[in-house]
């Protein structure tokens, strides 16, 4: 295909088609029913269990069916149920895990969409993306691509699509508890750069425009439009607000009357659908009335069930196509589901499986990394991942702002700290003190800010944020 998967769709390509299979007609009048939208889950649900490989993976070197996880986990599935021939033991979520704490995961040379789709899909599998294993932190890998000099965006700006990936991984894969991980400030960055690539037409696509006219005038995408949109609104920015309005009606603006699909830059096609459908689905709008009821009575949820055969459950990539598409049937089942980007495990069934699998403590002697950012109060704020080598299973905040002095990604996210040794309240750090009731806070994994202590034990996977305030 001419179309851009590699720097669009977080380097996932389109699997080969399977076998061609018979396509249930649907009623030609009416948007798809209750009734049918859940045969469709049930069927796609089925279908994406049969692509699962019989050592139980999904997802290998190239990490491409692991998108399978968040749509199992939008229709009600664990993906922890998922596994071949009855044997628990090769369960799809054993199995990723496993392959996201190898130390050759996820290459030579990774990108930081890498470890945001990691992130995503963990999260949807029911394993804490922070704490995978005691070396795997998946988001102080993320944190690792902060670009110092353009604050808010992840990766190379260029790539656009890193930065909003961000904002959809960092926001949307919540605590186990269902907090938000990160501080407020990272979120108002990663909005703000958001914002600011939005197109004249109201959408998106995965190139940088901010700053750029040709490109901010070019016309968008309904794939990063769906995505874009959906990073705002997880990060807490309301369906309401001008530039999701603006979104929702640019995806308005390319519907097929007779069909209900959009017109993508790519073409009609059941990817580009799951995607923007995801979008107002994570945003709160029904793709299914109001503004998404065409004139000829279809709609973009119409279109995907009319393009999935059943009851094999796979869905078609194009309308002219005469088998399903793996990848196309992940994205489509998602939408229909209801799904967003990522969604919270459901509960097993399994019996004994938890809902989370989680490292507990660190591992003496073993490399690993954290989370770490630092808000002077002034609007510079820093982000970044910090290497080092724990000696217990617990460490403290002392001892990881030591670590970030010489071994943080990106460096420069701490110079200095006072006091340097011993335990107390930190009363400067980067060369910012303390003044009266303005002081130097903490909060770990989203918790109330509170009086940041050399001695304030740090366990695990844990996001911390510093924060000079009242």
């Amino acid at each position: 295909m001419s179309r851009p998967r590699t720097s669009r769709r977080l380097a996932l390509a389109v699997p080969a088609a399977l076998g061609a299979l018979a396509l249930t007609v649907l009623p030609a009048a009416a948007t798809s029913s209750p009734a049918q939208i859940a045969t469709s889950k049930t069927n796609g649900v089925a279908y994406l269990k049969s692509l699962q490989a019989a050592d139980g993976s999904y997802a290998g070197s190239g990490l491409s069916g692991e998108w399978a996880f968040s749509t199992f986990a939008a229709a009600g599935t664990a993906v922890v149920d998922v596994y071949p021939g009855g044997d628990t033991t090769k369960n799809a979520r054993a199995v990723y895990r496993n392959l996201l704490s190898t130390a050759g995961w996820p290459s030579g040379a990774p990108v930081v969409t890498d470890y945001e789709r990691g992130t995503l899909n963990a999260y949807a599998a029911g394993i804490d993306p922070a704490r995978v294993s005691a070396s795997r932190n998946l988001v102080a890998h993320v944190y690792s691509f902060w670009q110092t000099a353009e604050a808010g965006y992840f990766g190379p700006s260029a790539n656009f699509n890193g930065t909003v990936f961000a904002a959809l991984s960092l926001r949307g894969a919540k605590t186990q508890g269902g907090n938000q991980r990160i501080p407020q400030a990272l979120t108002d960055a990663m909005v703000t750069r958001i914002r600011a690539n939005q197109h004249v037409d109201g959408g998106w696509t995965y190139q940088k425009g901010e700053g750029n006219p040709t490109v901010l005038n070019s016309a968008s995408d309904v794939d990063m439009t769906g995505a874009a949109m959906a990073a705002l609104c997880v990060s807490g920015v309301p369906n309401t607000d001008t530039d999701v309005v603006q979104a929702k009606n640019f995806l308005k603006s390319t519907l097929v009357s007779g069909s209900g699909a959009f017109n993508s830059l790519y073409g009609i096609n059941t990817s580009s659908n799951g995607w923007g459908v995801a979008g107002l689905n994570a945003c709160g709008f029904n793709p299914q009335t109001g503004d998404f009821l065409t004139a000829g009575g279809k709609t973009p949820i119409d279109f995907l069930i009319a393009n999935q055969y059943n009851p094999a459950g796979g869905f078609k990539y194009q309308p002219s196509d005469t088998s399903p598409s793996a990848y196309s049937s992940i994205d489509a089942l998602r939408a229909v589901a209801g799904g967003g980007f990522t969604t919270a495990p459901p509960v097993p069934v399994t019996p004994g499986a938890p809902q989370w699998v989680a490292q507990s403590a660190f591992t003496a002697g073993t490399a690993t990394k954290l989370a770490l950012s630092v808000d002077d109060g002034a609007g510079n704020l820093k982000v970044c991942s910090v290497a080092f080598t724990p000696t217990a299973a617990t460490t403290t905040l002392g001892d990881v702002l030591a670590a970030a002095t010489s071994a943080a990604t990106p460096s420069g996210c701490v110079t200095s700290v006072t006091p340097a040794s011993g335990s107390g309240a930190l009363t400067n750090v980067n060369g910012k003190a303390n003044s009266g009731s303005t002081t130097w806070k903490v909060s770990v994994d989203g918790s109330s800010f509170a009086g940041a202590l050399r001695e304030k034990v740090v366990n695990v996977g844990d996001t911390i944020a510093l924060r000079w305030g009242v």
